[in-house]
């Protein structure tokens, strides 16, 4: 998942949707954290390596989060500092963790040609410079034997990406209805849901309408965390062992996380959105499903619109809210 790169040079998705697609082989990118994934398998060393710093300080861009170096340099009965090949992690894109770029040429040993063509998402780039564009099947390929899965078969590739844009695409439609709800404010978020959800896309159309249009969010950057369980997903994983029947499920496969940025009164605030992906049992037709959990980040305002959001829906349902609001249109007749 999240196999997006920000280099166009070279050749390359509802909360909860449903997809109809071929299933991700058992070699898909998704099942593996994504830097851990690609550190490549070094050959342990003969003798001990020679003490020096693990910072690598002659690229400054991959260390900017670094305040200061925490080896104590003024030792003067340490060995010289050795020169030292450039980091793994220097050599990935920062804005997506993967490598700058991956190669369209056919792997060796390639039983089977595959697409170069990258295809353009929905998803708009937070430089503002166009959208984001997904790897070709090819690139695809390169990519999975560069991180060890060279079982792959490559048959499937075309199947894995197409799948893989697809949940991308779903999640994202997601986070647009977020925002189109709480970009604006707290107070307009609760005028859109406090009728529930079954009125609040009528509600929502009503007042774009009077603001004359809705702005779209962009996509600053993303980071796929397959190994780390996010606390809701945890907590249904708790409760499905206390009553499997109602809250019995896989854990999910993987996990992301997306930051937007998002227009408050002119100013660009960063939001920070967590995505949970799980299979279901599939259709009769045999079909996979899918489906993607996407909410904001828990801090006090995406709390509030959370809180908003599904308890609004709730107690709408709860308190009678369709009875009510009958009984008012018919006495007004």
């Amino acid at each position: 998942m999240g196999w997006f790169w920000t280099d166009t040079a070279s050749a390359v998705p509802p909360a909860h949707a449903g997809a109809g697609a071929a299933s991700p082989p058992p070699g898909c990118p998704m099942h593996k954290g994504t830097v851990d994934a690609l550190a490549p398998s070094a050959p342990k060393p003969s003798s001990p390596a020679p003490s020096s710093c693990p910072v690598p300080h002659g690229n400054p861009s991959s260390n900017s989060a670094l305040s200061s170096c925490p080896v104590p340099h003024n030792n003067t009965g340490a060995p010289p500092e050795q020169p030292q090949e450039q980091s793994l992690l220097s050599k990935l894109n920062p804005l997506n963790y993967m490598f700058q770029s991956l190669s369209q040429d056919r792997a060796p040993n390639q039983t089977h040609a595959l697409p170069t063509s990258r295809d353009e998402s929905s998803i708009p780039r937070g430089s503002g410079d166009g959208n984001w564009e997904y790897p070709s099947p090819q690139q695809m390929y390169n990519a999975l034997l560069r991180k060890g899965y060279t079982d792959t078969d490559v048959t499937a590739v075309e199947s894995m990406v197409a799948v893989h844009n697809f949940l991308n695409e779903g999640a994202w439609s997601e986070i647009v209805e977020w925002e189109r709800r709480f970009g604006k404010g707290l107070g307009r978020g609760w005028e859109i849901s406090k009728r529930g959800e079954e009125k609040s896309a009528m509600e929502l159309r009503r007042i774009e309408a009077q603001e004359g249009g809705c702005e779209q969010p962009t996509l600053v950057r993303f980071q796929g965390r397959p190994k780390d369980m996010t606390p809701k997903a945890a907590l249904l994983q708790m409760l499905g062992r206390v009553y499997p029947s109602k809250f019995g499920t896989e854990p999910p496969f993987d996990r992301h996380d997306w930051f937007v940025s998002r227009n408050v009164n002119g100013q660009k605030k960063e939001v920070r959105y967590v995505i949970d992906f799980y299979s279901a049992p599939p259709e009769p037709t045999g079909e996979p499903v899918f489906y993607l959990d996407v909410r904001p980040a828990v801090t006090p305002t995406a709390a509030a619109e959370r809180l908003m959001r599904w308890g609004g829906d709730v107690w709408w349902r709860a308190s009678g809210g369709d009875v009510r609001e009958s009984n008012k249109k018919n006495s007004l007749n």
